[in-house]
C-alpha cells in the first residue's frame, strides 16, 4: 500500500517502518474486538451475566483504542487498513478465536492466551518505534489498557496464591479445557488438595534430608 506523507521531522522511509508496525497492532485490535463480542454472544452458564456485560465493556474499550491507532497510522501520512481481508493479512493470529458456544471459565481461559499474543507484539513493537516518540507513547498507553483488561480475565482463572489455571497451556482450546475443569466447583478444591499434597511431600523430602544429617557415624 503506497504511503503518501509523513509528519513533519520525519522521513517517508522512516514513517513507512513505524507504519508498519502500527498496522499490524491495528489489525491485532480489530480482530481481538470480534472476539470479545463474539464471546459476549456466545458465553453461557454460570457467571453469564456478568461474563456478557465485562465482554461488551472491553469490546467498547478496544474499539476506542482502534481508532486511536487507525488516526495515528493516517496521521503518519498512511492508509488504516482495516478491512477484513487485511486485518487478516496482518494480524498475529493464524486462525480465528477456536471458542464457539462455551462456558464462562472456558472463554476466560482461551481469552487468557489471546491477550497473552496481542500484548505480547505490542510489548515487541514499543522498542521498533523509539525513532517516533508520538507512536511509541500511543503504544505504551495502549498496552497498559490491554494489561488492565487481560487481568479481568485473568482474575477469574487466579488461586489466592495467584497461581492461574491456563498455567503451562499452550493454545486457547488447552487453556479453555483446563480452566473448565479447575474453576468448575470442585476443581478449586482439587487443585488446593493437590498443592497441599505436593507441600506435604516436599516437607517430607526435606525431614528425611535432615534425618540423614543428624543420624550418627557408625
Amino acid at each position: 500500500m503506497k504511503h503518501g506523507f509523513a509528519p513533519a521531522g520525519m522521513t517517508t522511509e522512516k514513517a513507512e517502518v513505524i507504519v508498519s508496525h502500527l498496522q499490524s497492532r491495528l489489525a491485532d485490535l480489530i480482530d481481538l474486538s470480534l472476539t470479545l463480542k463474539h464471546v459476549h454472544w456466545n458465553v453461557v452458564g454460570f457467571g453469564f451475566r456478568s461474563a456478557h456485560e465485562m465482554m461488551d465493556e472491553q469490546a467498547d474499550t478496544v474499539r476506542g483504542l482502534i481508532d486511536e491507532m487507525a488516526e495515528r497510522i493516517t496521521t503518519m501520512g498512511a492508509i488504516a487498513a482495516g478491512l477484513p481481508g487485511q486485518v487478516i493479512d496482518s494480524r498475529s493470529s493464524d486462525a480465528d478465536y477456536s471458542l464457539g458456544r462455551g462456558p464462562v471459565t472456558a472463554h476466560f481461559g482461551a481469552l487468557d492466551k489471546v491477550y497473552e499474543r496481542v500484548i505480547g507484539h505490542f510489548r515487541e513493537s514499543i522498542p521498533a518505534v523509539e525513532d517516533d516518540q508520538v507512536s511509541q507513547d500511543l503504544l505504551i498507553s495502549q498496552t497498559a489498557t490491554l494489561d488492565l483488561n487481560h487481568w479481568f480475565i485473568r482474575a477469574h482463572l487466579s488461586d489466592t496464591e495467584g497461581d492461574l489455571a491456563t498455567e503451562g497451556t499452550q493454545d486457547e482450546l488447552e487453556a479453555a479445557a483446563t480452566s473448565a475443569s479447575l474453576m468448575q466447583p470442585g476443581g478449586e478444591t482439587e487443585r488446593a488438595e493437590d498443592d497441599q499434597r505436593t507441600r506435604e511431600d516436599d516437607e517430607g523430602e526435606r525431614d528425611e534430608e535432615k534425618d540423614k544429617e543428624l543420624a550418627p557415624l557408625t
